[in-house]
């Protein structure tokens, strides 16, 4: 279902956005929508990465309190991610 969203500006700023966008072929109601529905998705994609990364935050807080985790010294694993990165490489390659 759709909504109307009302929103005050000054009538000068209204005209000049209006002509600007009718020049390019449109209206000022397609381009608010178009704002309104690149925010949405940005905001989406934003809550999709907030609660994956809640998720293997707390899958890795479970595998520590199972005695699963395994900690290595920060040598040991720079040298774990160089490995890892490049493995991503070469597969990309």
């Amino acid at each position: 279902m759709d909504t109307r969203v009302q929103f005050r500006i000054n009538e000068e700023i209204k005209s000049l956005a209006q002509k600007a966008i009718e020049r390019k072929g449109g209206t000022l109601s397609d381009v608010c929508r178009k704002l309104a529905e690149d925010l949405a998705r940005e905001q989406r994609q934003f809550e999709d990465h907030d609660s994956w990364l809640t998720s293997q935050i707390n899958a890795a807080f479970d595998k520590y309190e199972r005695g699963e985790a395994k900690f290595h010294y920060h040598k040991e694993a720079e040298i774990i991610m160089e490995e890892r990165k490049n493995k991503i490489r070469d597969e990309v390659l």
